[in-house]
């Protein structure tokens, strides 16, 4: 079977051929691939083509593809069973060793996927205060429940002259009502965040943030911006809380709050936790969590949640991310590719910067870093496209969206790196012809 033969039988019964939008290449065009196995840092197509992987499971395999360390794990609890609708004493395990690596976090309920953490933490922001507006950032992803996906305007915030905010739904089928209660801000615009907080004062129940952004490529807060934020959150009383599904265990051993010295009201978890498997959870402070069903009126359940099988994957994950030196190894490895990409395109005099935190980084065909989604979106978008599959031919997987943040694992190691960039250079002098 050849890639394209599979994708075409994918689409007759699959709405546009796959389980998740970004993988039908439709930003990039072409016809995606296959992949019939994978191991360390290698993904594997079913025509039998290897590309050096800088997607990692959207950054769930921090470990590299089938560890032989978690694979050994997750067989063992196979074994045992694989879901039970009973508590288990791994679930707890899990609970108590992600606490102590993110000490901010006093209890965690577990879930099983991001969407799911994001839209409970959400319900509980509003059932613990009281109030009703949710305040997000342009850019941001927090899954696809109804009441995040939405927008403002041209995809910034815009306030008139009476500082009303115009906002629409991103998808059809989200009705406006649904949507009615979310605020829509510009990322790292401290003047639009105090607005709102003036303009909404004393009803906001919560401001949810991806504290790194992952979903507008690599965006990193301001100083200013980010610590503005939680000032804002402590006078009105409304909670802050910190989508780390991507950056949890991924940018630091104490996550993105760890780095930026912000200690949020809660925190969103994913990919990570999971080690590739579907698990994800919400925490924070024990006065906020005990909102919760089956102690208080804030209901939240899932048959599947805390499953042995994911809880073994990601317990075994964390342990190997545990171990002293890992983030440095993993950050030099960003750091030594992002260099080296920046300086191929320098060389060729073609508009290119990077940037890096931890093992996570991200590659712009602009001037500029960008700060927020409307610089973003002003990047090359043709240029990433031709860089994009010329990688891709070379056997270099990049994501296929220039929104897309890229990671690394823990099994890249330094001749991978300089294969990728030595494939990225034959590529930037074929730009410059």
């Amino acid at each position: 079977m050849t890639n394209e033969t599979l994708f075409n039988q994918a689409k007759k019964y699959i709405p546009g051929g796959v389980n998740s939008p970004v993988r039908s290449f439709n930003a990039v065009s072409g016809t995606p691939f296959f992949t019939a196995k994978a191991n360390e840092c290698f993904l594997y197509d079913v025509e039998g083509k290897r590309y050096i992987d800088y997607i990692c499971s959207w950054g769930a395999n921090i470990v590299g593809h089938a560890n032989a360390y978690v694979v050994d794990k997750v067989t063992a609890a196979i074994k045992g069973g694989f879901s039970f609708g009973t508590p288990t004493e791994l679930e707890t395990e899990l609970t108590k060793f992600i606490i102590r690596l993110m000490p901010n976090i006093e209890k965690l309920r577990l879930v099983s996927s991001g969407t799911e953490a994001a839209m409970s933490a959400i319900r509980l922001a509003r059932g613990f205060t009281s109030k009703k507006y949710i305040i997000k950032f342009d850019g941001c992803y927090h899954g696809h429940s109804d009441s995040l996906l939405v927008k403002a305007g041209s995809g910034l915030a815009t306030f008139n002259s009476e500082q009303k905010l115009s906002s629409a739904p991103s998808s059809n089928g989200v009705i406006p009502e649904l949507v009615a209660n979310s605020i829509i801000l510009p990322y790292n615009d401290v003047e639009a965040l105090e607005l709102a907080f003036a303009r909404y004062a004393n009803n906001i129940a919560g401001v949810i943030i991806e504290p790194f952004a992952g979903n507008m490529n690599l965006v990193q807060p301001s100083t200013e911006f980010i610590t503005r934020l939680r000032q804002l959150c402590d006078l009105d009383k409304s909670l802050l809380i910190f989508d780390e599904v991507m950056t949890g265990f991924r940018v630091a051993k104490g996550g993105a709050q760890e780095l930026l010295g912000i200690v949020p009201d809660l925190t969103t978890l994913g990919k990570i936790i999971g080690g590739g498997m579907p698990l994800a959870g919400f925490g924070g402070r024990a006065d906020i969590m005990d909102y919760l069903s089956p102690l208080g009126n804030v209901y939240q359940a899932g048959t599947l949640s805390g499953n042995p099988i994911a809880v073994s994957c990601g317990l075994a994950t964390l342990e190997l991310v545990d171990k002293d030196g890992f983030y440095t190894d993993v950050a030099n490895k960003s750091k030594l590719l992002t260099n080296g990409l920046t300086n191929c395109a320098k060389k060729y005099g073609i508009d290119f910067c990077s940037d890096y935190i931890g093992g996570m980084f991200g590659i712009y065909f602009s001037k500029h870093q960008p700060q927020n989604f409307s610089q973003m979106d002003l990047s090359n978008k043709d240029k990433f496209k031709r860089f994009f599959h010329a990688m891709l031919s070379r056997g270099v997987y990049f994501a296929p969206s220039m929104y897309e943040a890229g990671f690394v694992c823990s099994s890249h190691n330094v001749a991978i790196i300089n294969e990728t960039i030595n494939h990225a250079e034959q590529v930037f002098a074929n730009f410059a012809d």
